[in-house]
């Protein structure tokens, strides 16, 4: 029994380095904003726009996580709100994925889609043991935009004071 944990805890030390190399990786940001990028933003926000995303952001919207426990619970399938959990995430790190990928400017895409950053602020502080349990790619690409996008670092310190205002009951 303790050799398999012993190959197993080798193995996830091994998907976790791969996953670090992975997660610092990315295409040259997009230099400047142009009518494309603003094309994939309508685009983004009209899917938002559908029934069960909205109602699937108004779910995660209202979740704050006050340990990795209560996050660790949400990504179970058998909570009520995992559907909802796994479309907003996927959605954002899919949105942020352009970014990431050169495909759209990053500010551009940072200043008009704040709500998944809002989410990514209030993963962060368990995001090293949601992926050390769960996924070593969790929030790769939101992880990538504020690193990359001044105004994406700008909205986090934003949104991190809101969420310990509203974790701390003020």
């Amino acid at each position: 029994m303790k050799q398999h944990k012993k190959k197993q805890k080798k193995g996830g030390d091994k998907l976790a380095k791969k996953a670090a190399k992975v997660l610092a990786e990315g295409a040259a940001p997009k230099q400047v904003a142009d009518h494309h990028d603003a094309e994939l933003v309508l685009k983004l926000y009209d899917l938002r726009r559908e029934g069960v995303m909205r109602a699937s952001r108004d779910a995660i919207g209202k979740f704050f996580p006050k340990s990795y426990e209560e996050l660790a619970a949400l990504t179970k399938p058998e909570h009520p709100h995992n559907a909802a959990w796994r479309q907003v995430s996927s959605y954002f790190e899919m949105a942020y994925s352009f970014a990431r990928h050169g495909v759209m400017h990053p500010d551009f895409l940072a200043e008009n889609s704040g709500e998944g950053l809002y989410l990514f602020a209030k993963v962060e502080p368990h995001l090293a043991r949601l992926r050390a349990e769960t996924s070593p790619y969790a929030f790769a690409n939101a992880e990538w935009l504020v690193e990359h996008s001044p105004a994406a670092a700008l909205r986090m310190e934003v949104f991190r004071r809101r969420i310990a205002k509203v974790l701390s009951g003020g």
